[in-house]
C-alpha cells in the first residue's frame, strides 16, 4: 500500500479526535503549526498515527529532550560560525518593512523550534519501522526522565507559504538553483516556500548562502545534526512500540505496514537531510533561533 503524499487532512478540516490530536502536536512541539508528515499520515493512516503518537509523545517530554534540541541547534551554527562569518539581517539590509520583516521573524522562530523534533521524528520512526533499535541504550541520569523544562524563546508565529505554482517569476534562477542543491526534481520544501512570500528576502538569503550551503561545514553540520538524532533515540528512556511486529499486534496488515514504513523513510532520507539543519542556518540570520544552551 502506498501513501498518496498529496492527500493531506489540514488542521481546519480536522474535527473531533483529529482536532485535539493536531492540538496535542502543536503544544507537544511548542509550535503554532502540524508538520506536513502529521497531516498526510492523518488523511491516509489515521488509526496508525493515532498510536504512533502516543507511542512517541513521551519522548518529546522530558529535559533529556530539551538538551538534545539546544545541543541540535548548537552543533549546526557551530560548525559553520567556525568556517566563516554568516550573515545578520534587518528589515533594510533586505528591502522588507519592520512589520514585513517581524512577520518573517516570526515564522523562522517557529520552524527553527520544530526542525530538531522533526529530525527526531523522522529518525525515531525509520528505524522503529525497519526494525532496528531504539531506546537499546536508555539514559540513566536525572534528565532522562525529568520533565522538560520552561525555556527562553521567542515565541513563534503561524507558518503561512506561497504555493509553489505562485512562485514569483523573479524567483525562477533562484527556485531552480534551490532545488539543484537540495536535490528536489520539483516544488519547494516548507522553508522556502515560507520565505518566498517576501522575495527580497529570500533572494538576498540565497545569494549569500548558496555558497554556505556547498560548503563542507555544512555537509559536516548536516552529519552532527542527524548523529545528535539518532544518539537521543538510541538514548530514549521510554520505547515506543513501533516495530512490524508491534504494528501486527494492533492490527495492521502487512500492506499497510509497508506503506507507512515507505513514508517514514521518504521523510527521513533524500533532500530532507539537509533542508532541516538548513533551517536552523536561516533562522539565525534573523536572530530567530531558540536556545543553544539549557539553563
Amino acid at each position: 500500500m502506498t501513501i498518496d503524499a498529496s492527500k493531506q487532512v489540514y488542521e481546519s478540516a480536522a474535527t473531533g479526535w483529529q482536532r485535539g490530536l493536531y492540538d496535542d502536536i502543536k503544544t507537544t512541539f511548542r509550535a503554532p503549526v502540524v508538520n506536513w508528515f502529521f497531516r498526510t499520515l492523518m488523511a491516509n493512516q489515521p488509526t496508525f498515527l493515532r498510536y504512533a503518537w502516543g507511542q512517541l509523545k513521551p519522548a518529546f517530554e522530558t529535559r533529556a529532550f530539551a538538551r538534545y534540541e539546544v545541543e541540535y541547534r548548537d552543533t549546526v551554527l557551530t560548525v559553520l560560525e567556525e568556517d566563516r562569518t554568516l550573515p545578520h539581517y534587518d528589515p533594510t539590509t533586505v528591502g522588507l518593512s519592520p512589520a514585513e520583516f517581524r512577520e518573517a521573524r516570526g515564522q523562522l522562530a517557529t520552524l527553527d523550534t520544530v526542525i530538531p523534533r522533526l529530525a527526531f521524528l523522522f529518525e525515531t520512526l525509520d528505524r522503529a519501522l525497519s526494525d532496528e533499535p531504539v531506546g537499546e541504550s536508555p539514559a540513566e541520569d536525572w534528565e532522562a526522565t525529568a520533565p522538560f523544562p520552561e525555556m527562553d524563546r521567542e515565541s513563534g508565529l503561524s507558518v503561512t507559504m506561497t504555493p509553489f505554482e505562485d512562485v514569483p517569476d523573479s524567483l525562477a534562477e533562484t527556485v531552480a538553483s534551490i532545488q539543484d542543491v537540495h536535490g528536489f526534481d520539483s516544488g519547494l520544501p516548507t522553508i522556502y516556500r515560507s520565505l518566498a512570500q517576501w522575495p527580497p528576502l529570500l533572494e538576498t538569503m540565497w545569494n549569500d548562502l548558496e555558497s554556505v550551503l556547498e560548503s563542507t561545514a555544512f555537509e559536516a553540520a548536516c552529519v552532527s545534526s542527524w548523529s545528535n538524532a539518532a544518539e537521543h533515540a538510541s538514548a530514549l528512556a521510554y520505547t515506543p512500540r513501533l516495530s512490524p511486529a508491534d504494528l501486527r499486534d494492533v492490527g495492521m496488515s502487512d500492506e499497510e505496514i509497508e506503506g507507512v514504513q515507505g513514508l517514514a523513510e521518504q521523510f527521513r532520507h533524500g533532500p530532507v537531510e539537509t533542508v532541516l539543519p538548513a533551517v536552523t542556518l536561516y533562522a539565525a540570520t534573523l536572530d530567530a533561533t531558540g536556545p543553544r544552551r539549557l539553563g
